[in-house]
């Protein structure tokens, strides 16, 4: 009974971080089987990518009605990640389980310093053109033209994408590493819009959670093909997942850029630094 009420109430943290920063909640699923249950890796991540589309669900509609999320842009990278996801949902089979903890690790930590490294430039950045548009148009911005009728379509009311082609790129990685290690690839995709496309980094985690539920569908097939869910683990989990993933749509905007920022970069280090160990047999 407290083991169960445990993993529902990881679930519940899961959920809530995972819709926050629009990562799915497997960045925390993943470590809370395989390090606190013992959970064999492969199975922590088939539950994971499960969870990934409960959170994908229970948020993504409240981002849509609050017109946070780009839709267009979502469903156009999305394309390209779910057929990440079905080959690195292959290729998972093939490689050794430390191997994957040990990739997992390197990428939470390149993520969590870039993200720290842009909040630091953004500060800067912010400061320098609200003195600039004070003292030359009274605070008002106009959106740069751009010549790419395709990319404007995609672009907000506020921001211009840029760099189409590395989110294309960007996207089969976050498929790939979605199926690989089951979450639901928002740690490529949030940093890729934000830094890479110049998507602002709440529009980029809502856009996230839209993804996240069609990708880690597209990897989760061919891990219940394989027999390598736990439909009991699964089911507790997941029921934790919804209700944390609807109160974390319903509170980022609440909550400080700079604020949702940190939480983006402590909770990566601290699962990289957890996910390291597991590589190295520690």
């Amino acid at each position: 009974m407290i083991t169960d009420l445990i993993i529902v109430g990881g679930g519940v943290a899961a959920g809530l971080f995972g819709s926050l920063l629009g990562l799915g909640g497997g960045t925390l699923i993943v470590p809370l089987l395989t390090l606190g249950f013992n959970l064999p890796l492969r199975e922590a991540v088939g539950v994971s990518l499960v969870c990934v589309i409960v959170t994908s669900s229970a948020s993504a509609g409240i981002y849509l009605q609050r017109h946070v999320a780009n839709l267009r842009l979502g469903m156009t990278l999305e394309l390209f990640t779910a057929t990440g996801a079905l080959a690195g949902a292959m290729v998972a089979f093939l490689l050794d389980e430390r191997l994957i903890a040990g990739l997992f690790a390197i990428l939470l930590f390149y993520v969590s310093l870039s993200m720290l490294w842009r909040g630091r430039e953004d500060v800067a950045a912010a400061a320098e053109a609200g003195r600039e548009a004070a003292a030359t148009n009274g605070g008002l911005s106009l959106p740069r033209p751009h010549g790419n009728l395709f990319v404007l379509a995609l672009s907000g009311p506020d921001y211009t994408i840029r760099n189409l082609p590395l989110g294309v790129a960007g996207s089969v990685v976050a498929g790939i590493v979605s199926a690989l290690l089951g979450i639901g690839g928002g740690t490529v995709k949030v940093p890729v819009m934000h830094l890479g496309m110049g998507v602002p980094l709440r529009v980029a985690t809502a856009t996230s959670n839209l993804m996240i539920g069609i990708t880690a569908s597209a990897g989760a097939i061919v891990y219940l093909l394989r027999d390598q869910i736990d439909p009991y683990l699964a089911g507790a989990v997941a029921i934790g997942v919804f209700f944390g993933a609807v109160a974390g749509a319903r509170l980022q905007h609440r909550i400080h850029l700079q604020v949702l920022r940190m939480l983006f970069v402590v909770v990566l280090l601290y699962v990289g630094f957890q996910m390291a160990r597991r590589a190295v047999g520690i």
